[in-house]
């Protein structure tokens, strides 16, 4: 199943988050209105703002409006890492459409990404409730400790596994783990209800991530909207590589070959796709998110059996199916 139709249910309460992300990216300035604009019509998953809606259903006091405020906060700051990872990366393209940071350059790209998060801290204090205000400035203090990271671990090629899980844990499973735990704290689901919510979350991400950077070297072009391989041509060594190194003669290749990353070729980006591909590390990684997947699933035990709860238990399958 895809992961999209696990969640066909809310399509009213999505389109209605779509509506209150474009009323909150209005800007007085044309330009910042024009760039906030062109990331939000590039659309996406919307798997955060899902996450809140969800987490919102298990709790005793479900208030429509807001869990809707803490799921366009959310997804705010997700557009505004995407942005400014963009920067980072020098990448001109982001599914399959030009980046900001490509037309507008990257001061413009980075004043956006900053404008685009103070718009998630303004719809974030409607909600008056300390607790939300404490779990969301904690997860964006690790998000950005996640991006140092990112950047200081480029074409780091004797990083270890643990630097890994610790980069993609602050890089995606930590604001995901946080939508979940925001919406059962919105809704007054008991601390271990929400506790439960935020490793379900934390699980997820983790897997989440391990299989988008499996999909950098198996998916198209078409499927991936950047070029395949495009995570290492940027220098993050991602799980498939870490277990594909292990192997002394691809280890040897890859550090030949970047030897001097600003002239790897397309035939010698093939050929290191090639090689990766003879390896099982693939079939690894894979197992690895896999583990995450049945940790998610064991985290949701202790819930009441409602529909959320099912269809949290659908998109965690999807996820591991998930395959472009």
């Amino acid at each position: 199943m895809k992961l999209a139709k696990t969640y066909g249910y809310l399509r009213k309460d999505l389109q209605s988050i779509e509506d209150a992300l474009h009323d909150s990216i209005q800007a007085n300035h044309e330009v910042l209105r024009k760039t906030s604009s062109q990331l939000l019509k590039a659309g996406g998953k919307r798997i955060r703002p899902v996450f809140v809606l969800l987490s919102g259903q298990l709790g005793s006091n479900y208030d429509k409006e807001q869990v809707k405020t803490a799921a366009v906060a959310l997804e705010l700051i997700h557009m505004a890492t995407l942005v400014h990872d963009d920067v980072v990366d020098n990448s001109e393209l982001r599914r399959g459409k030009p980046t900001i940071k490509h037309i507008y350059g990257d001061q413009i790209a980075m004043y956006t990404g900053d404008y685009i998060l103070a718009k998630a801290l303004e719809n974030i204090l409607q909600i008056r409730n300390p607790k939300v205000h404490q779990l969301l400035s904690k997860t964006i203090v690790e998000v950005c400790i996640g991006e140092i990271e990112q950047i200081e671990q480029k074409f780091n090629w004797d990083q270890q596994l643990r630097d890994y899980l610790r980069r993609i844990k602050r890089k995606t499973a930590l604001l995901i783990a946080t939508s979940c735990k925001l919406g059962a704290i919105v809704s007054d689901a008991t601390e271990r209800q929400a506790h439960h919510l935020y490793k379900y979350g934390y699980y997820i991400g983790m897997s989440f991530q391990i299989i988008d950077d499996i999909l950098d070297f198996t998916a198209s072009v078409k499927e991936l909207g950047k070029p395949t391989g495009g995570d290492l041509i940027q220098g993050h060594i991602t799980l498939p590589i870490l277990i594909a190194k292990q192997n002394p003669a691809f280890d040897e290749l890859l550090r030949k070959t970047f030897t001097d990353p600003t002239n790897v070729t397309e035939e010698q980006l093939d050929h290191i796709l090639t090689a990766l591909h003879q390896t099982n590390a693939i079939e690894k990684a894979y197992e690895m998110s896999e583990k995450y997947l049945q940790k998610a699933l064991e985290a949701l035990d202790i819930l009441p059996d409602y529909k959320a709860k099912k269809i949290l238990i659908d998109i965690a399958k999807a996820i591991g199916k998930r395959r472009s």
